[in-house]
């Protein structure tokens, strides 16, 4: 159903746009150069007028129809739900998922005595070689 009304949505658009542009130009913006138009008290009501005034309502109700299509399409879930994935199970004594255990230090342990330190890991600050 949605694909038939974005269709008729879209071709709604292109006409709208092709009957636009076959309008003459009154020239002045919003209708004030013309000696007349949709913003005087008299407007012509030519058949392009009426055809762009009918297909601007039929453009604004497909809108309408295809915003309530797509809310009705959503759902409440995450989309985690949807993939039908599920968290290994929490016993008793582990943390939560939602809480993970970050340390409370962000450098590495120190190396033992007799082991070499990992790379990056050592306890003296890294300083940059000295230009000579």
């Amino acid at each position: 159903m949605q694909t038939i009304v974005l269709t008729v949505h879209l071709i709604l658009a292109l006409c709208l746009i092709g009957v636009v542009l076959l309008q003459r130009s009154e020239g002045g913006g919003l209708g004030m150069g013309g000696g007349g138009g949709a913003m005087s008290a008299r407007g012509a009501a030519t058949a392009l007028g009426k055809m762009t005034w009918g297909l601007a309502a039929c453009f604004i109700a497909t809108s309408i129809w295809l915003t309530v299509i797509a809310a009705q399409n959503t759902s409440d879930s995450s989309i985690l739900d949807r993939l039908g994935t599920e968290g290994a199970p929490v016993q008793e004594g582990d943390q939560s998922p939602s809480t993970p255990d970050l340390g409370g230090d962000l450098l590495p342990p120190p190396a033992a005595e007799g082991e070499a330190a990992p790379e990056g890991g050592s306890d003296q600050p890294f300083l940059p070689p000295r230009a000579e």
